[in-house]
Formats: structure tokens, sequence, C-alpha cells
């Protein structure tokens, strides 16, 4: 039986990256988003390459919703997790104007993280397996334009990389990528160069998500560092 991967938050960027890297590898894909029209173009891309995938419409935060996909999937082996806010034309307002209630909202990209591998753990700890998160480069670099969601991120990267620390000695590896830059191909990227008057040139700002996918290969495959840094910035 072929390992399971899942990638949540799938998307024509990274997602699909990183569904195509492990599939290289033998692993069969899940991929999970809100976009189910998308789903047969993602399918049809990954079977051409000679991967076996399923897709699953869902809400990252729909709790019941989510635990309960994850219960379809089966067996988890490795899970990528990569949602979050993609519409440029909603972001928050800047730090200093930051409420309680904009923090609540932006952490609710964090919390089902905690949910997924709180549900997938077990499983994972005993096939020896890996957990990735994909955030932003505002966990590590203040951008005060990001508001709440420089907090969300901070929160996701401490999360993964703290994950890593605890379970490393249980044969399980989790990581971090974190992204300062618009990942090619995706919706950010296809937003921001449709609208060049309000966002300027993508020209040297841009990142290759193959290039980001084979990077998180190497690091769930030699498990040597629990972080790394993607910035054009």
């Amino acid at each position: 039986m072929s390992p399971t991967a899942v990638v949540l938050g799938a998307g024509p960027g990274l997602g699909m990256s990183i569904a195509h890297r492990f599939g290289r590898e033998g692993y069969d894909v899940a991929l999970l988003s809100r976009r189910s029209d998308r789903h047969g173009d993602y399918l049809e891309s990954l079977a051409a390459a000679g991967v076996q995938g399923r897709a699953f419409a869902v809400d990252v935060r729909d709790r019941e919703q989510l635990l309960s996909t994850l219960d379809e999937v089966g067996p988890v082996d490795v899970v990528y997790y990569g949602p979050g806010a993609t519409d440029l034309r909603d972001m928050p307002g800047e730090i200093t104007s930051t409420t309680s209630d904009d923090a609540r909202d932006a952490m609710n990209w964090l919390y089902p993280a905690v949910d997924v591998v709180q549900h997938v753990l077990p499983g994972v700890v005993e096939r020896g397996g890996g957990l990735l998160f994909a955030g932003g480069l505002s966990a590590v670099r203040p951008m005060p334009v990001l508001g709440a969601l420089a907090l969300s991120s901070a929160a996701l990267r401490n999360y993964a990389v703290t994950l890593n620390a605890a379970l490393a000695e249980n044969g399980v590896y989790a990581g971090t990528l974190t992204i300062g830059g618009v990942v090619e191909r995706g919706d950010i990227h296809q937003t921001v160069k449709s609208m060049p008057e309000q966002f300027g040139s993508l020209a040297g700002h841009t990142l290759n998500p193959d290039d980001v996918a084979e990077t998180a290969w190497q690091m769930f495959v030699k498990r040597d560092r629990a972080e790394e840094v993607f910035s054009t910035l």
C-alpha cells in the first residue's frame, strides 16, 4: 500500500507543487481545498504524472467537516498545511490598529493546523511520517502592514518548530516553509499580476513553487532543519 500525503489548502501554486513532488516519490495524494471547481484539473495533472490522487471540498475552518474528511482520507503519512488568506483586497489593518477581535480572526488559520495534527498524529508517529507547514515572512521579520496576519504567522511557525523538537525522538519530522515573496502560479500571484497599478512590478519578487517544493522534500528526507526561509523581499 502506497503512503499518503495530504495537501491542505491545495492551490495552483505551492500546494500542487508539493502534491507533484511527493507524488513522484510514490505517495498517493489527497487534496483538500474550498474550490471544488478546480479539483478536476488538479487530478488530471496528477494523473498525467502517474500520481494517484483524490480531492475533497472542505473549508479547514469548519472543524467538523475537516476532521470527518480526514477520516474519509484514511491513514496519513505526511501532511502539508498551506491554507491562508488569499484575497489581497480584504487585508487587515496594520499592526497599530489591530484589535483583539482582529487577532482572534487571524488565529482562525492556526487552529485548524492544531486540529489536523491532533487528529492524524498517532498514525503519523506509527509510520514515522511528517508534518509540513507554510507560513509568511512576517513570522520572522517585522511587517507592520500585515497587522494581525503577522501574529498568526508567528504562531504557526512556533507551533511547527516546537512540534519538531517534541517529535524528533519519535521518528517524526515537522518543519515550516517561511515564504517571503509571491509564489508563481498561485492565487495571490494572479491577483498581483492583474493589478500592476496597485501592487507594482513582480520582477525579482516571485518564487518558483517547484523549487520550494523540492526544498520541502529535502527537509522531510534529511530532517536536518525545522525551517527554511524563502525571501525575495
